[in-house]
Parts: C-alpha cells; structure tokens; sequence
C-alpha cells in the first residue's frame, strides 16, 4: 500500500512566551540603538510588530484612531496579506497556462504511442494496487471445477440462432444477422464429440479432415445413412450434393460448376488425383488473366495480398492462393450443419462467421486488395445497391472486385435487367470493370478522389459520406447508403503501396499515419521476435514432458508445423503475427483488436494482416474447437480497467470453446491478474504454469493447455 501524500502543513503553533521573549528583545534593542520604534529595520516587523498598546476597538493610548496606512498596524498587515496572495494566484495561473499552452502545441500525432504507454503504466498500477487492496477480486480461494455442457451444445455459436431471430420478426436475411445479448451465459465446458480426432498438421490437414470433427448430417453425407462407399460431394450454394456415379459426376462438374470433395468412412478429402475436378487452378489463372497478369503467382506484384472470399464453399480459392503468398479471409451465414466456415477453419484456413446483409462488417474501411464472390447467394441488385456500397467501402484504392454469376450471361430478359442494374451502379462506384469472360466478371476500384465529382451517369450516384458520419473502423453498424472511406489519410491506391513482404515493415510517414514513430515500431517488433523465441523454449519441456529421453539430453522444439490457427486477443500493431511468421512457424493469425482498447486494426490490415474488432464481452463469431492457440498479452488489464461488463470466468469459458483439444493459452499480464487468471484455471480443468519473465519484471507468463475431454458412449 502507497503511503499518503502530504499536500502541505496546515498551520504551525509558536509558543506564546517565545513571541514575548522575542518583543522584549527588540524592545530593549531599540532603546539602546535610541531609535524609533516605528523605525523598523527588519521586514518582519512589518507583520509581527506588538500591537498591545492598541485597544481592541483600534484606538490608541492618545485617543487617536490609527493610520489605516501605517505599516505596522493589524489593518495595513491584513490587506499587504490579501494582495500577496492575489498576486501569487496570478502568477500560479499564468505560469500554469503558459505550461498548458507549452504542454498542448509540444504534442503530436507521433507521440501518442509514447502517452498511451505511459498511461498504460499508470493503468496497470492502479489495478495492481487495486487488487492488493481487495477492491479487485476475480476468484475466490476455493471455486469447485465448472460441469460439462449437455450435448446439444457440442457445436454451439452463441449471437447466431436463425429460428429465435425469425420469431423475433427478423427477415429478408436479416435473420442470419448477428444478434448478442438476448441468449443466457452457459456457464459450462463444450465437450468434444465421442468421435472427435487431433486435426492432423498443416499442410496435411489443409486437404484431408475428419468427418467427425465438423457438424455434417448423416442425410447430407449420404442419402442412404451409409459410409462404407467412397462418394463425391459438390457443394454450391444450394446446399451439398453427393455422387457416385462417373458420369454423373463429370456432367454435374462442368454443368454446374460445383466444387468437390472426396468422403470415405473417416475423412473428407479436398485433392483428387484427376485434373478434371481441379478447376480452382484453372478459375484463378483465368482470373490473373483478365487483371492483365500472367498467372495468380502475379497478383502480389500488382499490390494483391490480402483479398475477402465471400461465400468462400469450403475455402478451395484461398488453399490454392496461399501457395502464392496470398492472405484469404472467408466469411459466410452461420449454418447450424455442413457450415463453409467450420469447414475452412478445420482446413487451417481463416474463417469467421459474417452476414453481408444489413450491418456493416467489422473491419476497417480500405481494408483488402480484392474482393471475391464466386456464386455467393447475394444479389447485389437488391436494396437500392447498399451491399455493393459496403463492398467498395471494404476495398482498398486500386482493387478489385470479382463476381462469378450466371446472371452475367443470363439469357432471359429478368435476368439482363438484373444485370444491367448492377453494370450502371457500378460506374456510380468509379469502378471500371476490366474483362467478362463467361460468367466471371473483374472490376478495379477507382484510386482517384477526383472521379466522385465527376460521375455523369442517369440515376443519382450514392453520396459520399460526410467527415464527421465516415467511421473508419465500425463495429456491426447499420449499413450505410454513402461512400465511405474517402475522408481517410490512408487512401492510398494499392499499387503506390510496397508489395508483400515489404508491406510488412511500413515506412515512416505510413507510421506517421497511425500515429507512430518508426522507434517505437521497431521497439516493439524487436520485442514480439524475443517473446516469440521465448514461448517455444518455454513450450518444448512441457510438450515433451512424457517423453523419455536421455540424462543430459536437451528437449527438441516443437515443431515448426505444431500449431496453425492462432488467435491473439489483443494483437496491438500485430508485431505478434509478424515474428511468428519471420521466425519460420506455418500459422496464420487471426489478429483481434480490443473495441475497449486503442484500434491499430487499420494498421494491422495495412501490413497484409487478417483481423477483426471485437467486444470480448460477447461470444466471437466462430465455431467450437477452432485455435490451436490463443494468446493474449496485456488484455486482462485492459479488461480489468472497464466497468466489469462481464467477469474473467466469463472471457476465460469463451476461451474454452474456442480452443482444439491439447490447445494451448499464453497470457501475460500483471502479477496480480496472472494470479487471479491461474486460480480460475482449475475450474476450466486447464493444466495451468506460472512463468516469470524477467527477475525485476512487474509481469508474468501463463501456460496453460486445454486437456482432451470427449463425451462418452452411454
């Protein structure tokens, strides 16, 4: 506990027989010197003069009321007292809004970051002390071990329930909106299902899965409850299809355009052997083509790194993208079985559950280089156009939209006018659409200003949003019918911005931007590679724990390939996804910034990053059992610092849902947070180490790692 601050002394008593001593001295004094007594030679005297020949009433010994303006006397004392005084508080204000001023002009935009630390600091003190006092207390000393979740709840998304939105009165695909709050906390543990399997590593586990480990009906499988054939299964829009026969098979394939994947009696395989059904190499070298480029090993070099699937099937275009370095982001309807999204993230593929219907996605404005929509389910046409103006909000300047439909080769008149609709809208977006080849059409975005004042077409062109209305980074907001991110410093057309991995390192006046210096930056990036370093030495003993070696013998690294999805709860600049990345590790990040912190997802999405904005007071929009890490450095003081919405057992069961089986949990926070967080690790069940950092370090590591709990056969 601090000790008090003392301000000030509020007074100081002087004896009354050394006031007499001192007058008495000074009176004898005076009579040797033989001079006057009024004739005072020490300033003092002006204030402590004796003042006992003066009545009470302030009439002298002569009868003679005194000189109000004679030095000495209790009046002249009182007011030369009260003009000091406001002269000191003249001063004092002066000087304090000279400092002010001083203070005001002397900050930028480059020492934010600077602020910010200090203030964190000062933040993390006060919970600290807060905690060592007993105002904070997350956990009492003995807690009993949460109960498991029944089954119904093996593959539950809390914020997404498509039949309560329905009764609720929700339509025309709002129903698949996220919807949270309205749904109870289960405070218990999903369990795995009886059949569930380890994924296997990446990139094994990018083209093979287990059946048992995503929500896929017997009747969707096959429609005869059998699994003891191998069968073909095309998944479109419409929902999947399975096929045995060869012929039907083929004529199904380049008929409707159907993506495959092989099932047998335990996994599902995306690979064939036969080139006939892997069309996804042949679609994105179309694609390259009609950009102007040589093939899809190209699109870095015109600025393409990271591009939104939308709709994305089970992630076929981002698998084969990813061998060209290319970042895919899939986002499609939460679907309570064969669901694209589980489908991907099971492949080690970035997914997350997002509706293009009447909210604004949960990521910055200018945030990706392509756009893509390959038979999506959504009609652009609709709504007065308000999808295709949150689609251009998301692209950066210079990027490009691509749209496979067959209503861009329709034959009926319905369909053209559909079509025409779309066509004329786009030009309002200062979109120029580049080639058509059958039903694939590309289009690049504007990267001009200029072009908006000069749009010429028939119908009113949407307008751009005002100043004050275009929020860079809104959270799950209605949609908006006016151009966004115009206003934005960071309107930056892709092809002026370093390509990919250069993108990586942003030069200064791209740091001025979010208000960093590149000391700072660099600071940090050094930092996350020793963290990085760190936590594998630290997890190489406790993975290899129970396996028998030899005196002496040190234990091996982990594996390069151990972990592959990865979710960081409080990414910051995102240096924790770029040190994995240049120290070799085969992940991607999902990097998640805080909605009670400070946003730097613009910047993360700058560096050719994956990310999102989240309120970690509400369930995440994905699936159960889907990282094989979660990290969080610094949030649970972030948390701490909030008006307690939600709890930390809260946070840490949200934690336990999204996590694989043998996952693991790196937090590092303060001493007293890391102490509350590890006494809740035995309620979750969790195997839980608290490592220090650094001898004289205020903070601490905990490891922790979910064991492999599966619900058993009656």
């Amino acid at each position: 506990m601090s000790r008090p601050l003392y301000r000030g002394v509020s007074g100081i008593r002087i004896p009354d027989n050394s006031i007499d001593s001192w007058d008495s001295q000074s009176k004898d004094k005076t009579e040797k010197e033989g001079s006057d007594p009024l004739q005072l030679k020490s300033p003092f005297r002006l204030l402590f003069a004796d003042n006992t020949s003066h009545s009470k009433y302030g009439v002298t010994e002569n009868g003679f009321s005194p000189d109000p303006f004679i030095l000495g006397t209790p009046r002249s004392r009182h007011k030369l007292i009260l003009l000091f005084m406001k002269f000191s508080i003249v001063l004092i204000v002066i000087l304090a809004l000279a400092g002010s001023f001083w203070w005001t002009i002397s900050i930028s935009t480059t020492s934010r970051g600077q602020i910010y630390h200090g203030y964190r600091r000062l933040q993390e003190k006060l919970v600290s002390d807060l905690v060592d006092i007993g105002e904070i207390s997350y956990a009492p000393s003995k807690q009993k071990e949460l109960d498991f979740c029944s089954q119904e709840f093996e593959n539950y998304v809390p914020c997404f329930n498509v039949s309560d939105n329905l009764a609720q009165g929700y339509s025309d695909g709002s129903e698949f909106d996220r919807q949270c709050g309205r749904e109870l906390r289960q405070d218990c543990l999903l369990l795995s299902p009886m059949t569930y399997k380890i994924p296997l590593r990446w990139p094994t586990g990018r083209d093979v899965i287990w059946v048992s480990n995503v929500k896929i009906t017997a009747q969707e499988v096959l429609s005869s409850g059998s699994l003891t054939k191998r069968s073909v299964i095309y998944i479109s829009s419409t929902g999947l299809h399975i096929f045995s026969h060869p012929f039907i098979l083929k004529f199904s394939c380049f008929l409707f355009g159907y993506r495959m994947m092989m099932l047998d009696e335990e996994q599902i395989s995306f690979r064939s052997a036969s080139l006939m059904f892997d069309g996804v190499e042949d679609y994105s070298h179309q694609i390259a083509e009609m950009i102007g480029l040589r093939n899809e090993s190209n699109f870095i070099q015109t600025g393409v790194r990271t591009i939104l699937d939308i709709g994305c099937g089970y992630g076929s275009v981002g698998a084969h993208l990813f061998h060209s370095q290319l970042l895919t982001m899939c986002i499609a309807n939460y679907e309570s079985s064969g669901s694209q999204v589980q489908l991907t993230l099971e492949r080690g593929l970035p997914a997350m559950v997002a509706s293009f219907t009447t909210k604004q996605l949960p990521y910055p404005s200018l945030s990706y280089d392509m756009l893509h929509c390959a038979r999506c389910g959504i009609d652009w046409d609709q709504k007065d156009g308000i999808l295709l103006i949150e689609a251009d909000r998301l692209l950066k300047p210079g990027g490009y939209f691509v749209w496979t439909s067959p209503l861009t080769n329709a034959r009926n008149k319905d369909s053209q006018k559909r079509w025409k609709v779309i066509h004329d809208f786009t030009e309002n977006l200062c979109w120029e659409m580049l080639s058509q080849q059958d039903e694939t059409v590309v289009w690049k975005k504007t990267s001009k200003r200029k072009c908006y004042s000069s749009r010429k077409n028939g119908s009113p062109p949407p307008p751009l949003c005002s100043r004050g209305y275009d929020v860079e980074s809104p959270y799950y907001r209605e949609l908006q019918n006016c151009i966004g991110g115009t206003h934005s410093s960071r309107w930056i057309s892709i092809e002026e911005r370093a390509t990919w991995p250069s993108r990586d390192h942003p030069k200064k006046n791209e740091l001025a931007i979010h208000g960093l210096q590149p000391d700072e930056f660099a600071e940090d990036a050094e930092s996350w590679k020793t963290a990085v370093r760190n936590y594998w030495s630290l997890l190489s003993p406790l993975i290899f724990s129970d396996h028998p070696k030899r005196p002496g013998d040190e234990d091996p690294p982990p594996p390069y390939n151990m972990l592959r999805n990865v979710l960081d709860m409080n990414a910051h600049f995102g240096g924790f996804n770029s040190a994995l990345l240049q120290s070799g590790k085969s992940v991607w990040v999902m990097n998640v910034v805080p909605t009670s912190g400070l946003n730097y997802l613009p910047l993360i999405q700058d560096r050719g990053y994956v990310g999102v904005l989240h309120d970690w007071c509400e369930a995440f929009p994905t699936y159960p059992r889907t990282y094989d890490l979660v990290h969080a450095a610094g949030f649970l003081s972030i948390e701490a610092a909030q008006q307690h919405r939600c709890t930390m057992l809260d946070i840490f069961i949200e934690i336990d849902r999204l996590l694989r089986p043998e996952g693991w949990i790196i937090i590092r926070d303060t001493v007293p947070l890391i102490e509350s967080a590890r006494a809740l690790t035995t309620r979750l069940k969790w195997d839980a180490r608290v490592i220090e950092i650094e001898s004289d370090s205020d903070q601490r590591l905990l490891i922790c790692q979910k064991p492999f709990f599966k619900r058993q056969a009656n």
